[in-house]
């Protein structure tokens, strides 16, 4: 029988790289090749080329800037580029098929996807389809979307809700090994604060200001992003980690609360474990708003709480979670009458059902 190949797309934030890091082990399990088309220097880069069995193609390509730059220029330039080197990757892998996850890197790939013929699977997690993605879907057969509401923004004859896709390794946590990390006890709840891949510096700010108020009601564990470790904050009941990849399943095993962004898989992450959140989505200064779309869709199946990022101070912060808290056996209520769907095993059956 003949190896089939696929190649996987996709990148910019961990947002755009997880669902994939959820779907590649099934398919190396069944023996495909498989190949990842992602940017030079991006996070899927660091996330996927250490992963036995895949092979990581770096490629050219532009950005989203909601800010003006001469870098805005020379991107169409970028995106020629990248799409004639994902082209000569596609020509020389011959994929049965592609399987894309979003973000501006995947739009060159799309693009060549179509030139060689070859199909293409989009997957959708935000409420909203994201700009990268809004150019992709003419060049793909599939659209797969995470919110049911998505799928009336997309072509109704590519569109399908499939659910969440959720890393099963995110359900195998000690509590032992996130305790023995931190140096946590069972005798506080421990709240888990993130800002998102890169991390937040308006978060991070007001976490450390309100640290001391914090530490009376929580142990606190903080994801704050490359570079933005402070030791001056160093003490018993905090600590602090740039990036969690391996461990966060241990970490999230010992977690109560969580204070995160609104990505869409995350949040669906926090939901299938049953952990009470805070979201400060990403403002639409800074974005499209597809994370206040995201919250307030879960804020108004009583998952989460929000608090706006123009609302975002450290005693708004403090009081936000500390609400929380008294709400959390309210919000886990709710949380345990929603039933994950058997997401993974159709983004795969689709997949596999475009490959033949």
């Amino acid at each position: 029988m003949t190896t089939k190949q696929i190649i996987f797309t996709g990148g910019g934030t961990a947002g755009h790289v997880m669902v994939n890091l959820a779907i590649i082990p099934e398919f190396l399990k069944e023996g495909w090749t498989i190949d990842y088309i992602g940017s030079t220097n991006g996070i899927e880069k660091d996330l996927i080329e250490p992963l036995e069995g895949v092979t990581y193609h770096p490629i050219s390509t532009g950005k989203l800037r909601r800010y003006f730059s001469k870098e805005n220029f020379k991107d169409p330039f970028k995106v020629l580029k990248g799409t004639w080197q994902a082209h000569r990757i596609i020509g020389k892998k011959k994929p049965a098929v592609i399987f894309s996850k979003g973000g501006f890197v995947s739009v060159p790939v799309l693009m060549a996807a179509r030139m060689r013929g070859v199909p293409a699977v989009i997957h959708e997690s935000d409420y909203t389809p994201g700009l990268a993605n809004k150019l992709a879907i003419p060049f793909a057969k599939k659209v797969l979307a995470t919110f049911p509401e998505t799928v009336k923004y997309l072509p109704e004859q590519k569109a399908e809700w499939i659910g969440a896709v959720v890393r099963e390794e995110l359900f195998t946590g000690k509590r032992e090994k996130g305790f023995g990390m931190t140096g946590f006890t069972n005798k506080k709840n421990v709240l888990l604060i993130m800002g998102g891949s890169a991390g937040s510096q308006k978060i991070n700010q007001a976490v450390r200001e309100g640290l001391e108020e914090l530490l009376r009601q929580f142990q606190v564990i903080h994801i704050c992003g490359k570079e933005n470790i402070d030791d001056s904050y160093d003490q018993e009941g905090y600590v602090q980690y740039e990036y969690v990849q391996d461990e966060l399943k241990d970490l999230l095993a010992i977690t109560d609360l969580v204070c995160s962004r609104a990505g869409a898989n995350a949040i669906f992450e926090f939901l299938a474990l049953n952990k009470p959140m805070l979201l400060i989505p990403l403002s639409r200064q800074a974005s499209r708003g597809d994370q206040i779309v995201n919250a307030q869709s879960f804020e108004k199946q009583g998952y989460a709480r929000v608090l706006e990022e123009e609302d975002l101070s450290t005693d708004s912060l403090v009081g936000s979670l500390l609400e929380l808290k008294k709400e959390k056996f309210e919000i886990k209520d709710k949380m345990n009458q929603y039933r994950s769907s058997e997401a993974k095993e159709k983004v795969i059956e689709i997949i596999k059902k475009q490959a033949n």
